[in-house]
Order: structure tokens, then sequence, then C-alpha cells
């Protein structure tokens, strides 16, 4: 897979993951460096209780400052209070702030049983970059996968 086609997993609280899907978020901060090109494909993992894979937007842009700076530039589009920030980013050097755009809520979410049914399946605590093998596995979880899951897949899955 080459790096335009590369597809990110990332988990978040479920209220995160409405609010993006919402369109209400458009930042998601994190305490480490992103590397992630524009366009790139975010599969949004909503964390327990739901554990699903619920929908997906695309990178518009990342911001990798000090976590000062990323608050500065985020904090009316984070989603989140300063004191919620502050408390994350303790003893970060470090931040980054990945912009999202285009949000997709799928229509049927993709729950973590089904993901493990297919195979070694495990959510990652921030997020990870998702190999072929990793989406086919996700193809063969939601065969019944609503057409923007198939769609994202179909792009990013050698035929």
């Amino acid at each position: 897979m080459s790096d335009p086609e590369r597809a990110m997993l990332l988990s978040v609280h479920p209220r995160f993951a409405t609010a993006i899907l919402a369109g209400s978020k458009t930042v998601e901060v994190r305490r480490q460096r992103v590397a992630a090109p524009p366009g790139t494909a975010v599969l949004l993992y909503a964390t327990a209780p739901t554990m699903a894979i619920v929908g997906m937007a695309r990178i518009a842009s990342v911001q990798v400052a000090s976590p000062r700076e990323v608050w500065s530039t985020s904090r009316t589009r984070a989603g989140i209070s300063r004191r919620e920030y502050d408390a994350y980013m303790t003893g970060a050097t470090r931040a980054s702030g990945l912009t999202l755009k285009d949000p997709v809520t799928f229509d049927a979410p993709v729950p973590l049983t089904a993901l493990r049914a297919t195979g070694p399946f495990h959510p990652p605590q921030s997020y990870r970059y998702l190999k072929c093998d990793d989406l086919q596995l996700m193809a063969m979880a939601a065969p019944s996968a609503d057409s923007t899951l198939r769609g994202v897949l179909s792009e990013l899955v050698p035929a």
C-alpha cells in the first residue's frame, strides 16, 4: 500500500465520534506526532460502550506543534474544554491537531465482535495505520456494510 492509499484507524470516545460525524468537532488532538497526508481516510472506532467502527472522515491537514500552539489554533474546533485538553496533554512536549473533513456516518457500524470474528483485531489505544490485510479483514467483517464503507475499502484494498 503506498502512502496515498494509507488509511488510519482512530480510537475516540463515543461522544467525540458523534461530534466528529455531526461536523461540530473538526479537530482531533493527539499527544504524539501524527504523520498523515491530506486526504488520508480515517476510520472512526468508537470505544466502550459502543465498540464499533461508526464512520469515517478524511484528513484535511495536520498541525504538529507544542500543546499550547495546537490549542491556540484549534480550541474552538476541538470539541473539548481547556481543562480537559490540559489534563490530556499533561507531560506532552508535542501535540498534533488533525483537521478532519467530509465526515460520514455508517448506516451499519462494524462492531468489535464482528471484527474479531474474522481474525485477530485489536483497536488501537490512540491510532494506527491500516495495512491491506487489516482492510480486507474489515471488508469480511462487514459484508453488509453500507456503500460508503464498501467504497472506502475498495478504494484502499488492491484488487
